[in-house]
């Protein structure tokens, strides 16, 4: 027998209880019976989000959110800004050319977050860009971008928005919408939230909203100004993904039972042991400065595929993390410490990282990484 742990950064476990609530019959998205449903996940979802704004609910992926912060709120030919630190940063480049926009990245060594200065620069030199688009946690190398000092800058630029994937960062990073200014947000269900993949949601501002009053970009699907009437009568536009949310709002009520700032104190102190108990075993952090808290890249020992590390973390002691991505494949492996997440999902994460080392030849003193993140768990 292999028993299955899930450490990766996306799908992540999902505690009974959301699994329990979200077996109960199903009930019609139209009927009265929902209305209650998604009137709670609504109020929650801003809780979580730290704002007044509307959250839209949307059955998609992260990504389907990302789509329509893009063709909601622009229109083909005007400039925008990405900051393209990762795969996630180089999707949303993708995206917006796919609509037409005129894109101009700054390009993040891997590894490293954004400066401020440096958006700020691209603003004073063209007032024309009408975005800035980054993510709060660049998944794929274990970085976190200044999202607040990011907010300081662009809010000074009346005519352009600051979106922000907050896919893997909301819940693992204290985020506040409306206090720091970020015009559009997004988030996906199978992250911090703790459930099945499916749902993504989008925070706009009223800054943005009268932006979309001028975006003539094609929509159907993702449609915010139909989703926000909807949701205004407790409804979303389309057929609801009504399993997921009877599940959000179980997912809410687990983490305004621990409150956010405990959410946020817990997320970084599994971050910080999972850190010093990779570097106690002799490995290095991918990320050179500005780690994330959802997850952490680690650099494999020189002469070892990270892949075979990852492979075997999952094949042999059945431990699912992430591979490198493009550039780091091969380099780095991952492992999350996002949502449902505690001490021993960290401490059994080192023990089978050392155990994969010291298999494939690696010179590694079995409990030194282990007993690094006991102490530090212990605090």
């Amino acid at each position: 027998m292999l028993k299955r742990y899930l450490l990766a950064p996306g799908p992540t476990p999902v505690p009974s209880e959301i699994l329990l609530s979200m077996a109960m019959p199903i009930i019609h998205h139209r009927s009265p019976d929902f209305i209650p449903v998604i009137d709670s996940a609504k109020k929650g979802l801003q809780w979580l989000y730290q704002t007044k704004n509307d959250v839209l609910i949307l059955c998609s992926t992260g990504t389907g959110g990302m789509v329509g912060a893009v063709n909601n709120f622009f229109n083909s030919g005007e400039k925008v800004l990405v900051i393209n630190g990762g795969k996630f940063g180089e999707r949303w480049t993708k995206i917006c050319q796919a609509y037409g926009l005129k894109v101009e990245e700054i390009l993040v060594e891997w590894g490293y977050s954004i400066k401020p200065e440096a958006v700020e620069a691209a603003l004073k030199k063209d007032p024309d860009i009408k975005g800035v688009f980054v993510q709060a946690t660049e998944t794929s190398t274990g970085v976190a971008h200044n999202v607040e000092g990011l907010a300081k800058v662009i809010k000074k630029y009346e005519n352009t928005l600051f979106i922000v994937d907050a896919i893997s960062a909301l819940v693992a990073h204290d985020l506040r919408t409306d206090e720091w200014g970020i015009d559009i947000m997004v988030g996906g269900s199978q992250k911090g939230v703790m459930l099945p993949p499916g749902l993504a949601f989008v925070s706009v501002s009223e800054k943005a909203w009268k932006k979309n009053e001028s975006s003539k970009m094609p929509r159907f699907y993702f449609n915010f100004k139909k989703e926000r009437e909807n949701l205004a009568k407790n409804q979303t536009n389309f057929t609801s993904a009504v399993t997921l949310i009877i599940g959000l709002n179980e997912a809410i009520t687990i983490l305004q039972k621990e409150g956010l700032e405990n959410v946020f104190k817990r997320h970084a102190k599994l971050a910080y042991a999972t850190r010093e108990a990779v570097k106690a075993i002799g490995l290095g952090i991918y990320s050179k400065e500005s780690p994330s808290n959802s997850v952490t890249a680690i650099e494999a020992p020189q002469g070892i595929d990270g892949q075979l590390i990852y492979k075997n973390l999952r094949e042999k002691y059945g431990i699912t993390g992430a591979g490198g991505q493009d550039k780091a494949k091969g380099k780095i492996f991952r492992l999350a410490h996002l949502g449902y997440a505690d001490t021993f999902d960290i401490i059994t994460g080192i023990a089978a990282i050392e155990m994969v080392l010291k298999g494939l030849g690696h010179p590694v003193k079995l409990g030194t990484g282990v007993a690094k993140a006991q102490e530090l768990l212990m605090k």
